[in-house]
């Protein structure tokens, strides 16, 4: 593995990451109001304010990945008041900082402490099970002898209970990724095979298990060295992609890199667009999945879905690129494709073959949708293009435009929210909440419905026209994500700079674009 600064949160951050950093969309469908959706005026949300564990931040794993389950359960990393003592400090996706870090559980009111392995002192959830069961990782308190630096390995949370996962023959490191009911985990582990062209930039080959019951089993590829898992479902399988072969291409630079599908034993390659690279970003239950692949030539990349043998080119708004990141239930898929002339993109909603602009935001002039429940309500963040400062976090529901989340929380918060990473059937959203002075919190979003009677500070009157408020309060967000960018030093910034583009570049060929 890399032995690098961004190596801390490496595994974590890489992953992550690697989800979502690319800018895409191309041939052309507009928006149409479904006819059998109903239509309901918007409702306010209660904040909720995850906290801390004494340090200054906490925040989650994310996107595409499920940190928020429908019995309310909210998976998070906090901060302790510790410094972190690794070179270069813990570099997670959303917030870099000098602070030791734990996996954390909301549940009911209440943060609790997962904890760290023995001899460890950094640990992060990465997604959360229907029944509850949480997948992340932990340092174990040993050096890995490749990286020079903690190592960290994956872990199964069975309420506080953490069970340590362990690595694939030969390897150092690995890391839980998903989990489902069954308490069947998905992650990935390197192992002791020499790699010049690993899939994520170890020295080593990088390969996706899964793990049941104490025995971790390696998925095997698609023909080539490595292969990366994305979701699990509650079925067993798993989505992800993998190199076909171990030789370059000339447009890319790596190897034909193909999602594929997993299934009792068997690794499925479900194709592509036409060029050399695609990915699984998202599956349902139902085993249809969602990604984004380059077409012919590699020039671009265009949002997919797969169902039952067929791989559906979800189209664009009118640019040269999308990308498709999270299928609902129902079948609901959310992305973001580009607008005429692709020096801007939009978040959307597909279904049945129709693509549905869900706009922009005052002030801001990208958008991105990163979930979905089955009633068609979309969540997602904004911003200013190509600007990594996030703008005011944004709910559609059915099909029509955004509005700022923002706008809806009663009684007002100190904390502005960003990133709305996950809604869940409940129609609960998890995001990121910044302060004023740059820190920035996991928060939980209830709405005051039917579903919700009787919430203590819940405002259950409808809300009224939030135009302006939504412009005075994207002032705000911008001014507090700047103050949070702020406080990150110039080693930091160009930390993660330089892991974004990386993880976008061995995936897309192509620049990042918020």
């Amino acid at each position: 593995m890399k032995a690098q600064g961004a190596y801390k949160s490496r595994m974590f951050a890489t992953i992550i990451a690697i989800a979502l950093f690319a800018a895409m969309v191309l041939p052309v469908v507009s928006s149409a109001q479904e006819q059998n959706e109903e239509r309901n005026e918007h409702h306010h949300y209660k904040l909720i304010d995850v906290g801390t564990f004494g340090g200054p931040s906490s925040f989650f794993s994310g996107p595409v990945l499920p940190i928020l389950n429908n019995r309310g359960m909210f998976a998070v990393i906090a901060n302790t008041p510790a410094a972190n003592p690794n070179p270069g400090c813990n570099i997670p996706f959303s917030l870099p900082d000098c602070f030791a870090e734990h996996a954390a559980v909301w549940q009911d009111g209440t943060l609790i402490d997962l904890g760290v392995l023995p001899g460890g002192v950094n640990s992060q959830t990465a997604a959360i099970s229907a029944n509850g069961l949480i997948a992340g990782g932990s340092e174990n308190g040993l050096i890995d002898p490749l990286s020079g630096q903690a190592e960290i390995v994956g872990v199964l949370w069975e309420g506080r209970k953490a069970i340590n996962l362990g690595t694939l023959s030969g390897g150092t490191e690995s890391v839980g990724i998903g989990v489902n009911s069954r308490g069947q985990v998905m992650g990935i582990s390197n192992n002791d095979v020499s790699d010049p062209l690993s899939i994520l930039g170890f020295p080593t080959q990088t390969r996706a298990f899964v793990w049941q019951n104490g025995v971790m089993k390696d998925l095997g590829t698609l023909g080539g060295p490595d292969a990366v898992p994305s979701v699990i479902n509650e079925r067993g399988q798993i989505a992800g992609f993998s190199y076909t072969d171990s030789t370059p291409n000339q447009n890319t630079g790596v190897p034909t890199q193909d999602p594929f599908l997993w299934h009792n034993g068997t690794m499925t390659d479900l194709g592509t667009l036409g060029g050399t690279i695609g990915t699984a970003n998202w599956m349902n239950n139902r085993g249809q999945v969602v990604g984004t692949s380059n077409l012919a030539g590699d020039a671009t990349h265009h949002g997919f879905l797969w169902d039952e043998g067929q791989l559906i080119d979800l189209g664009t708004l009118g640019g040269i690129r999308s990308e498709a990141f999270w299928i609902s239930e129902s079948g609901f898929v959310v992305g973001r494709a580009d607008v005429p002339g692709s020096k801007a993109h939009h978040a959307f909603r597909w279904r049945n073959g129709v693509m549905t602009d869900l706009g922009l935001l005052p002030l801001q002039t990208c958008s991105t949708a990163l979930s979905a429940n089955s009633r068609g309500q979309v969540v997602g963040e904004t911003a200013i293009c190509g600007a990594s400062i996030s703008g005011p976090a944004f709910l559609s529901e059915h099909g029509e435009p955004m509005v700022d989340v923002n706008t809806l929380i009663v009684p007002a918060s100190d904390l502005n929210v960003v990133d709305a990473f996950d809604i869940n059937e409940r129609g609960e959203i998890a995001a990121h909440g910044n302060l004023a002075n740059g820190d920035s919190h996991a928060v939980l979003l209830i709405p005051c419905d039917e579903n919700h009677a009787n919430v203590e500070g819940c405002d259950y009157e409808p809300v009224e026209a939030v135009t302006e408020a939504s412009v005075r309060l994207a002032q705000i967000v911008q001014a507090q994500s700047a103050a949070s960018e702020a406080k990150l030093s110039p080693a930091e910034k160009m930390t993660r700079l330089r892991a974004l583009m990386a993880s976008h570049n061995r995936r897309f060929g192509t620049r990042p674009n918020n």
